[in-house]
């Protein structure tokens, strides 16, 4: 498990946040073992922001990579940074048991399943 964090604070260090200087990195593990990191990206006008976790979302689903078993998300704010509510809504696209850990800037970690932190979430499918 230490990889992907260590991984997501990596990122962290790569984000674009001269607007709000809250740099947030995440790693996202796919059911195929390989491990895919991102950052957050800012707009002067925020609203096109892209955050850690979607950006890491992306460069898997560009791998061809559509099933996670954990994201990993670090911040350099105080306190942890638990994936925001359209980050929350776009990891459940691929399944609810994914494990979110959060790592605050002192290496603590914290750690609850997506589907607790997004309880009757909006899904199109059955869940069984």
């Amino acid at each position: 498990m230490y990889e992907i964090i260590e991984k997501a604070k990596q990122a962290k260090e790569m984000a674009y946040a001269p607007y709000s200087h809250f740099k947030v990195g995440a790693c996202i593990e796919g059911d195929n073992g390989k491990l895919y990191s991102g950052c957050n990206i800012e707009s002067v006008s925020f609203t096109p922001t892209i955050c850690a976790e979607r950006n890491a979302i992306g460069q898997a689903v560009m791998d061809g990579c559509k099933s996670f078993r954990k994201v990993a998300v670090a911040c350099s704010g105080e306190g942890y940074a638990w994936p925001c509510g359209v980050c929350r809504q776009m990891l459940s696209e691929f399944g609810l048991d994914m494990m979110v850990i959060v790592v605050d800037k002192d290496g603590n970690t914290k750690s609850r399943t997506l589907r607790d932190l997004l309880p009757e979430a909006f899904t199109t499918y059955e869940e069984g």
